[in-house]
């Protein structure tokens, strides 16, 4: 108590002025509007800006919660996109009115993909409990994607178009003249049609289609558009360049087809191979 004092009468001046000061304040604000008005605007940009000083370094300091916030509603937007093509599940048929092959559509999500090898594969969602076999086509959108080769309970693998292994019966849409289509291993935006004879006429953009000469494909889906051709010496057929219509860098979800007539089919061209 005794140094309070001791400091209130050291600084008493100092406190004397600060109080005139202070009344003095109050009674220019209090009888001169213009002051008035002035020292409210600048109190009011002060407390803004400490307002917002305080709400940047509040964010600043919360940035993890806020990152895990976005981060657990991805999880539920992706989650919800993953059940919305999982829905897509149910299959339609389509019969085709010349040959009358009926076809089956499933759709699957491409959980695994490569396009950098000489042998590439892709691996869905679906597997044998939803009628998944092997020999079934895959296409997408765009075009063409494999053929499946392996079926578990769950998933199953392809033979991606992007395979030396895996031919594939093409024609030319223009004039119908089919061939046989592979990947060379090199370009995946590119592959070869062979066996096409070279009396025929070749265009540069010419569509390249499924034939339809095949249990696995119907006819007429999409595989690219003629880049060029060539003619080797001593030949009778073209080798052309095709840029293929699918892109196997962006495919998310394809469908799977079923020919339900593949087995007859086979069973009836089996017997031509005992004769």
């Amino acid at each position: 108590m005794r140094n309070l004092l001791r400091f209130l009468l050291r600084y008493h001046s100092f406190f004397v002025f600060l109080v005139l000061e202070i009344i003095s304040l109050i009674l220019i604000f209090s009888y001169n509007n213009y002051q008035r008005v002035n020292f409210f605007n600048s109190g009011n940009n002060i407390i803004g800006s400490i307002y917002e000083f305080n709400n940047s370094m509040d964010n600043y300091f919360h940035l993890k919660r806020i990152n895990d916030e976005l981060a657990s509603q991805n999880s539920v937007l992706h989650n919800m996109l993953q059940e919305r093509i999982i829905e897509r599940t149910e299959t339609h048929r389509q019969t085709d009115s010349l040959t009358g092959k009926t076809f089956v559509y499933t759709s699957a999500l491409v959980i695994n993909n490569s396009v950098n090898k000489q042998y590439n594969y892709l691996t869905l969602n679906k597997g044998y409990i939803h009628g998944i076999k092997p020999d079934m086509g895959i296409v997408c959108p765009d075009g063409v994607v494999g053929v499946i080769n392996h079926v578990s309970k769950y998933y199953s693998t392809g033979i991606s178009l992007l395979n030396k292994r895996l031919f594939i019966s093409a024609k030319i849409k223009r004039n119908g003249i089919y061939g046989s289509l592979v990947w060379e291993g090199t370009n995946y935006r590119k592959a070869i049609l062979r066996e096409i004879p070279i009396h025929i006429p070749v265009t540069v953009g010419d569509t390249i289609e499924t034939s339809g000469y095949s249990t696995i494909f119907p006819e007429g889906i999409m595989v690219g558009t003629v880049h060029s051709f060539d003619i080797l010496n001593g030949s009778n057929y073209y080798t052309i360049d095709v840029d293929l219509s699918t892109n196997f860098k962006a495919i998310s979800y394809v469908d799977i087809i079923r020919n339900i007539n593949q087995t007859e089919i086979r069973q009836l061209e089996k017997k031509n191979e005992n004769d």
